[in-house]
């Protein structure tokens, strides 16, 4: 293994680190408290370790999650305190329909996701590289399907919502068409199985039997 180190600078302080670690790695190994947004180092939940990087000898500033980036050389690192926008969308899964009023449930509760000005802001801040545009796009026009694809990947950093002029905040949009998606397409296979077995006369369930045992 090379003793080779790269030097480096985040939020500020300049930090060395071996070639093979990520920004947060490189982070945390310097001596940095890190207490936020380092879900895969203790918390066990991606905390969307969102930052800026500037790559040595370039001017452009790019989106970057520290968990899955690698150190270079140079690199300039900033990382990006979560936020809550002012407005916050309420919804319950269970009161939306079977999917024939999807549309005018995503125009009720996601009035603005109809307003995109198609600047490309989502795209170019989103750190996985997702196509949100096209996302917000497909939910619009009740492709939920798609569109739940085209989000799969979203880990929620909230950078598109950050970057959006008409506050859709299309990663929140993005997961309602996933959660659309799972509670009306998606059903355990364990379920299913068993219920089929009910059905057929295989697996009997006294019912009378499991009340008087619960009393």
């Amino acid at each position: 293994m090379s003793d080779e180190l790269y030097r480096l600078v985040i939020d500020g302080n300049e930090v060395e680190a071996s070639p093979d670690a990520s920004i947060i790695q490189a982070y945390a190994r310097a001596g940095a408290a890190i207490t936020a947004n380092v879900g895969c180092m203790g918390q066990g939940v991606c905390g969307s370790c969102r930052c800026l990087i500037r790559r040595e000898g370039e001017r452009e500033v790019t989106t970057a999650l520290a968990c899955e980036t690698r150190v270079e050389p140079g690199m300039q690192v900033s990382f990006i305190d979560y936020f809550m926008p002012e407005h916050v969308h309420y919804y319950n899964v269970d009161e939306v329909g079977d999917g024939w009023n999807w549309l005018d449930d995503t125009a009720r509760i996601f009035p603005e996701s109809s307003h995109c000005r198609h600047c490309s802001g989502c795209d170019r801040s989103c750190p996985k590289g997702l196509q949100v545009q096209e996302g917000v796009a497909q939910v619009v026009a009740g492709d939920f399907v798609a569109a739940a694809a085209t989000f799969d990947q979203c880990v929620m950093c909230n950078l598109c919502t950050l970057a959006c002029p008409e506050n859709i905040r299309p990663n929140h949009l993005g997961l309602f068409a996933r959660r659309m998606k799972a509670a009306r397409t998606l059903r355990p296979i364990d379920l299913m199985r068993r219920l089929q077995q009910i059905d057929n006369g295989s697996m009997r369930v006294e019912i009378d039997a499991a009340t008087k045992e619960a009393h």
